[in-house]
């Protein structure tokens, strides 16, 4: 069992030197935080850009770096003094442990409607690997209050630096991000936020805070945030090959061939090879030689009506059934034609208290606080800017607008009874 004195140096692209203490030791060697090396970050990303292959390992030893720098800071001002050391290594461990429950290949399982990796975290830290490495740190009830920061329920002071507005995650993994891509969208005042990371009064305890100078630092970690999503993690090629892979998984479980507490502890090149290695699996094959289907459709969500398409990103298998019938009237077979229509309502929002130079504390996205950030104002606008509408095909090939509006524009329940109609009648035809 190591000492606490005992740590190790690790060598970081981003952050230089990482030191790794004790209680994070055992944490790295368990089986299931060394699955993380072999889990992507970005998913299908580098197949557009092909430095995007850096793991979820390197950004989980990211996010635990930027947590010991951040209650190292928040030590120094003495602004920590009346929280328990115990809290202090469960923040810590959490900001390590945070993605320890994702699936292969980002985020794109989670949007075939499988469940949302922070629910699956409580089965990977039972693992008797890493369930045994937790419970020799003597800290009680630690499973349940690591869940409980993960998944952002908990009560600690500290959770708005492993979930909220300014967490760590995002600071992290937008710098690792465009740094591995190469692209210059990602800039963020990693120093200047940090820095500027306090705590406030919040009721009967504290919570975490921003103070006003570090502000302008926050909006440029918002800019960077649709910069990323707008160029990068919605490329219309990565957002091809998520379409293309959902739909894959999607079919291979409704067929039985896999299972999702399979996939949940797999691997990227392990679920690919037992995809490849399926019978009749053509997009297995087309995802590894970059065969993507081609993009023959790409509206802004600001063109379209305020909630059209909502159930693209809601429903998956209705999605599927709309995409073969969709299919079959362009004259294609179906599976040839996939939708698009990725959300993330959140992306700019702030919901964070501002120490301001008085003394005083005023929360941004309240509506006192508002004017603080100007990028507040135009969120939405950027968000419906950056999300689109696609449609992409294994050929490349005309589509009727006026046929596609009228899917888009329906609501779920619309459409699912549209779809009803049709195998009906041709039930009754046949």
């Amino acid at each position: 069992m190591s000492s606490p004195g005992d740590f190790e140096v690790i060598r970081d692209p981003l952050w230089n030197n990482i030191r790794v203490d004790a209680e994070a030791l055992a944490v790295l060697d368990s089986g299931p935080f060394q699955r993380l090396r072999y889990i992507r970050q970005l998913g299908h990303a580098f197949l557009v850009y092909p430095g995007a292959t850096h793991t979820r390992f390197e950004h989980a030893l990211g996010a635990y770096h930027l947590a010991r720098r951040t209650i190292g800071l928040l030590q120094e001002r003495g602004e920590l003094d009346g929280i328990e050391y115990d809290e202090i290594v469960l923040i810590r461990l959490a900001a390590l442990l945070h993605d320890i429950g994702h699936y292969p290949f980002s985020h794109a399982l989670e949007e075939a409607g499988l469940p949302s990796h922070e629910a699956l975290a409580r089965e990977h830290l039972r693992h008797d690997d890493l369930a045994r490495v937790l419970q020799r740190t003597g800290i009680e009830d630690i499973e349940r209050r690591l869940v409980a920061l993960i998944t952002g329920t908990s009560e600690s002071p500290l959770l708005g630096l492993v979930s909220g507005s300014l967490d760590l995650d995002k600071i992290e993994y937008l710098t690792r991000d465009a740094r591995m891509c190469g692209v210059p969208y990602g800039t963020v005042d990693v120093d200047r936020l940090i820095h500027s990371i306090t705590l406030v009064p919040n009721f009967d305890s504290q919570t975490v805070a921003v103070h006003e100078k570090g502000v302008s630092a926050l909006e440029s970690l918002l800019f960077a945030k649709y910069q990323m999503y707008r160029n990068v993690y919605w490329h219309h090629a990565v957002r091809s090959a998520t379409a293309m892979f959902k739909r894959l998984v999607r079919s291979t479980l409704d067929n039985g061939d896999l299972e999702v507490n399979w996939i949940a502890r797999s691997t990227d090149e392990a679920l690919m090879e037992a995809l490849h290695n399926l019978p009749n699996a053509p997009l297995a094959y087309r995802l590894k030689r970059r065969q993507l289907y081609k993009r023959v459709l790409d509206l802004a969500a600001g063109s379209l009506a305020p909630d059209a398409g909502a159930w693209i990103s809601d429903d998956p298998g209705l999605v599927a059934r709309a995409e073969d019938r969709l299919a079959i009237e362009m004259g294609l077979a179906p599976g040839d034609v996939l939708l698009d229509f990725p959300k993330k309502p959140e992306m700019l929002s702030v919901q964070l208290p501002v120490r301001t130079r008085s003394g005083n504390v005023e929360v941004l996205g309240a509506e006192r606080g508002v004017d603080w950030l100007g990028i507040q104002q135009v969120s939405q606008d950027l968000h419906n800017n950056a999300r689109r509408l696609r449609v992409f095909a294994a050929t490349t090939c005309k589509i009727d607008m006026s046929q596609l509006m009228s899917l888009v524009e329906r609501s779920g329940t619309e459409v699912e009874a549209d779809l009803e109609h049709g195998r009906e009648l041709l039930k009754s035809r046949s």
